[in-house]
């Protein structure tokens, strides 16, 4: 499937320590040059731009990174799967648009997909070419996943679905959506569910972007009305669908948060620069007793944050089952991150908060802030404000340690 030799493929045959060193050196350099020649000007937040350089990733083979050979991976193990997401990070270049298929549905094809269903859909997602979205969420069914109320009725040859899913991640570029569905509406709430795998360019499904506080539009509503469904498209047995769900969703808890939490360490430090700044009146924000200790707090925060996730990734490593030790890290980077970046915005004020928004349209790197990008803090903290509810809400997360954790009776 990888067809000629390629950046990647010469860079994972190095030791260790030379894997970093290289990945980390082509990297800095492919990013700047990719933003150097993106026209208008790069826009990091702009899905064109971050579909163009998952786009260029994957060409330079950077796909498929734990991948068996066979199917045109490199069969990396998970540190230094690891590596790579944190390396990425560090460099400054934004998450893709494929992630879904990355990371969650190419690696559940490789553990439930028949031969046939391989062959045809990792080539897509190792190229990029294919982008996958995840059919979940229902308006009464978010993080209550098991309560799906989405049908797939037989028909002949396969299926007919009806249903409405929600906050469906960039459904309206992607190709295919990998849906759970109910098949057996008599079977108890997680059983009777089926993992089918939808082209969305069937007849019958119906996408509407849903505009963010952001001003972007990441997230959609997907509506089936008697979509036909192929038998061949049905991954894993039918009424399985709950098993091959919550084996796709431990796929990426190893690395998961590792971009995360280097961008939280590179904001972090941001506001440190922007508070050992003097204000209009010559006063340094870092003066400030309540400024100090909110700091200390989050860094505090950032370094067990990553303690959690190195956790996280040995445990993976080692083939551990995952456990309710993810809420834990949820919880705590999704309110950390909140706070993180309420401080941010307390240190930019209305003023340069504006200003960071005036230099984001107008390409100017040459005020004062040009060393913190304001309109990117601004940016995050708006869209931080989802970061409690998607993946699973607070009080889910909560109601899963005092359950599995603390021994807590259900309420």
């Amino acid at each position: 499937m990888r067809g000629q030799d390629n950046v990647a493929e010469r860079i994972v045959a190095q030791d260790d320590a030379a894997y970093r060193a290289q990945l980390r050196e082509w990297l800095a350099s492919a990013y700047a040059g990719f933003v150097r020649g993106w026209p208008g000007g790069a826009s990091p937040r702009d899905l064109d731009f971050r579909r163009s350089w998952e786009d260029t990733l994957c060409a330079n083979g950077w796909s498929g990174l734990g991948w068996p050979r066979e199917y045109g991976g490199h069969g990396l193990p998970l540190s230094r799967q690891a590596v790579f997401h944190e390396e990425h990070a560090r460099c400054g270049a934004p998450l893709g648009v494929n992630l879904i298929g990355h990371g969650i549905l190419a690696p559940t094809l490789l553990h439930f997909g028949n031969e046939a269903q391989k062959r045809r859909f990792l080539p897509g997602i190792l190229s990029n070419r294919e982008v996958w979205c995840q059919g979940y969420s229902e308006p009464g069914a978010g993080s209550d996943l098991a309560s799906v109320r989405t049908r797939a009725e037989p028909a002949p040859g396969g299926y007919r679905l009806n249903g409405h899913k929600i906050w469906t991640s960039f459904a309206d570029r992607a190709q295919w959506c990998f849906v759970l569905a109910r098949t057996d509406p008599a079977a108890p709430k997680h059983k009777g569910l089926s993992f089918l795998l939808v082209d969305m360019r069937s007849p019958g499904v119906r996408v509407e972007p849903i505009r963010q506080i952001t001003g972007e539009a990441e997230f959609c509503e997907v509506f089936f009305e008697d979509v036909f469904v192929p038998q061949e498209l049905l991954l894993g047995a039918e009424n399985q669908g709950w098993k091959v769900a919550m084996a796709a969703a431990s796929f990426e808890r190893g690395t998961y948060f590792i971009p995360r939490l280097v961008r939280f360490s590179q904001e972090l430090q941001a506001v440190r620069r922007l508070a050992l700044r003097p204000d209009a009146y010559g006063h340094l924000p870092a003066s400030s007793a309540a400024v100090r200790h909110k700091w200390a707090r989050l860094a505090a925060d950032s370094h067990v944050l990553a303690l959690k996730s190195r956790r996280a990734l040995e445990g993976a490593m080692r083939g551990d089952p995952p456990g309710p030790e993810g809420s834990s890290t949820k919880i705590h980077w999704s309110e950390a991150h909140q706070r993180l970046l309420e401080l941010s915005l307390q240190m930019l004020g209305e003023n340069a908060c504006l200003q960071g928004a005036t230099q984001t349209r107008e390409g100017n790197a040459d005020s004062a802030d040009a060393d913190v990008d304001a309109a990117a803090l601004t940016h995050a903290y708006l869209w931080s404000r989802a970061e409690t509810i998607l993946a699973g809400t607070s009080e889910i997360q909560r109601n899963i340690i005092a359950e599995q954790m603390l021994g807590l009776p259900k309420a």
